[in-house]
């Protein structure tokens, strides 16, 4: 994507698709008509409901955007282990005052995907991504068919090594710095508390993997780190954290505080909100309920809906599932085309020097 394929972006700078509300239609069309390429995500949304928001974006800039999408989840999820952290969780219901999800929610994980599918290839936008698995050939070849550029996020080279023999057209490697959910194809209990991969040695083992073009993402906040991850391999660079706390952003006003709050002094990948990992800034809920939490993802994330939500009402943010990369402390709280263009300068700069300095090396 270092060209720029259909002219995507000015810049090298990718607004990460950031489910629950962030990534709304203001942020991801001030990024676009910034010169980066900004994401709209449909995961928990209705098939509709990414089609209003697709409406509104288009309303708002002409220039390329994406959509993000969740693959269906397929793993054995074990209906005692949910309702026993509904138990664990029933303190948290009494103390905010709301009930537990009490239908059966250990029904349907496919997130609506084949009618947002079916929107995207009869109303084409110019990039669709995929997160938590990848999609079948057909499925990458019809939107392929419409004029799509399709990416894959992947956490390892075997993922990634799926994704070209599926027929994407790049990839979005994420490293274990990243905020939000790990976008790993299958969630593996077994892999808990162990290290992931970090995003610059990921980056330079898929480079070497496959011949697929890469965005990177995990832990950018600033215009060097994105000059980094070029020189390692990647074309562009993928960023949540730093967007989310702009103005534009969807996220609740207390989770853009908390990004550079020193209350918050660490991140960590937990199950706790949503049954599947995620990092976010440590707090109360994820230290008394993230070593109960079993792997049973989507059903944990509805299971605590609506505690989270009551929490956010409350303003209480040691209830909220507060994701964040671990450079959150870099976050900064500019307009999303003035971060764009800061981001942009800031490359500039950094490629500016690593050129005058491998030119005094070879003199």
């Amino acid at each position: 994507m270092s060209s720029a394929p259909n002219g995507l972006y000015r810049f090298p700078i990718v607004q990460a698709p950031m489910a629950g509300g962030a990534s709304c239609p203001a942020l991801a069309a001030a990024v676009s008509e910034a010169g980066g390429l900004g994401f709209l995500a449909g995961g928990y949304k209705t098939a509709d409901g990414m089609y209003q928001e697709i409406k509104q974006t288009r309303g708002l800039t002409r220039r390329p955007f994406g959509v993000n999408l969740f693959m269906p989840q397929t793993g054995y999820v074990d209906p005692a282990a949910v309702e026993a952290y509904r138990g664990q969780l029933a303190g948290e219901a009494g103390w905010y005052e709301v009930s537990l999800a009490a239908e059966d929610i250990i029904g349907t994980c496919d997130d609506g995907y084949d009618a947002k599918l079916a929107i995207l290839c009869e109303d084409p936008v110019p990039v669709v991504s995929f997160t938590f698995g990848c999609p079948a050939p057909a499925a990458l070849a019809r939107l392929r068919e419409a004029g799509t550029h399709t990416i894959v996020t992947v956490t390892s080279v075997e993922e990634a090594r799926a994704a070209q023999a599926a027929g994407a057209d790049a990839v979005c490697v994420q490293g274990v710095e990243a905020g939000g959910h790990q976008g790993t194809h299958r969630d593996d209990p077994q892999a808990d508390g162990t290290a992931g991969v970090g995003l610059l040695a990921l980056v330079a083992q898929v480079r070497e993997a496959v011949a697929l073009p890469i965005i990177a993402a995990g832990g950018l906040m600033r215009g060097s780190q994105i000059a980094a991850v070029l020189a390692a391999g990647a074309e562009a660079a993928q960023l949540g954290t730093a967007f989310l706390a702009c103005p534009e952003s969807g996220a609740h006003p207390l989770h853009k505080a908390a990004l550079t709050d020193p209350l918050f002094v660490r991140t960590e990948l937990t199950r706790a909100f949503s049954g599947r990992p995620a990092r976010g800034l440590v707090n109360r809920f994820m230290r008394e309920h993230g070593p109960y939490a079993p792997a049973a993802y989507p059903q944990v994330h509805h299971l605590t809906s609506g505690l989270r939500k009551a929490a956010a009402a409350a303003g209480d943010p040691q209830g909220m599932a507060l994701w964040a990369g671990q450079g959150h402390r870099l976050a900064r709280t500019v307009p999303a085309g003035e971060l764009v263009e800061v981001l942009a300068a800031e490359l500039a700069e950094a490629q500016g020097v690593l050129k005058e300095t491998q030119t005094r090396r070879v003199s």
